[in-house]
């Protein structure tokens, strides 16, 4: 058997850098997370960790897209994969060894990382299309079930929590950047929520994301998903309560606590 590759996660948001961190590690991979292209040197630069395969988000502010992989390639030899929630420049898709699109399935990311491991040569750019259903569900059952197969409940809740959180966080930048009418921050909050809801299945949520994202010419439009956004999140909630309360988990699952 061979050993699995060593990983770079290099995302701004940390939802997602956070959930792919959790699916690998508990997979048995060897991870370390960075937010951003100049961390990311940072890292490759301490060589105190030397990655196998590099995941970079293809959407960041600093250092990103083009610019990072000829950095990335001038200091790594790793198997670079770009990801993102919508079809990458072609600069980037020329400078990197695969494509992934979010969100990113536990099953999915860890199929990819396997054929890495087992000397399988990616294509340059084929995506992995595993799109919210529609219409969206609050969270997606396939997702949620894998990932109480490779990790503790204790674990999942943490992951939903976070994606809790980071939407309370959310919230208020959309708002304030409605009222100033900087497009810019609103398509990236809209990508943001879209890819970290997205790579834990939280697809309701994911889904009012990817509206604000593609909305985003029409302030008054997006001003309009607030609402909508806000009864996302308490559904999400809600659900998570039911879930993860004792009378609505498995009873196996609730004694490997």
């Amino acid at each position: 058997m061979r050993k699995l590759p060593s990983v770079l996660i290099i995302d701004d948001d940390m939802v997602s850098r956070e959930v792919m961190a959790t699916v690998l590690t508990m997979s048995g991979y060897l991870v370390q997370t960075a937010s951003g292209g100049d961390e990311s040197l940072a890292v490759l630069d301490a060589e105190s960790f030397l990655p196998d395969v590099i995941l970079m988000d293809t959407q960041m502010p600093g250092l990103s897209g083009a610019a990072l992989i000829d950095q990335l390639r001038a200091h790594s030899t790793a198997t670079i994969y770009a990801i993102s929630g919508s079809h990458a420049p072609d600069a980037v898709l020329r400078g990197v060894d695969g494509f992934l699109m979010k969100p990113i399935g536990p099953e999915a990311l860890q199929r990819v990382l396997e054929k890495h491991a087992f000397g399988f040569s990616p294509a340059p750019s084929a995506g992995l299309n595993t799109a919210p259903e529609t219409p969206p569900l609050v969270v997606n059952p396939k997702v949620l079930a894998q990932l109480r197969d490779i990790m503790k409940e204790s674990a999942v809740r943490e992951i939903y929590a976070a994606i809790l959180a980071d939407l309370d966080r959310r919230r208020p930048q959309l708002e304030a950047a409605i009222s100033d009418g900087d497009h810019a921050a609103v398509r990236r909050v809209g990508h943001s929520i879209k890819g970290g809801c997205s790579m834990a299945g939280a697809l309701e949520v994911a889904r009012v994301g990817e509206l604000i994202e593609f909305g985003v010419d029409d302030l008054e439009y997006i001003r309009s998903l607030l609402p909508l956004l806000e009864s996302a999140t308490r559904n999400l909630q809600r659900m998570l309560d039911a879930e993860f309360s004792p009378q609505g988990m498995d009873p196996a699952i609730h004694q490997n606590e």
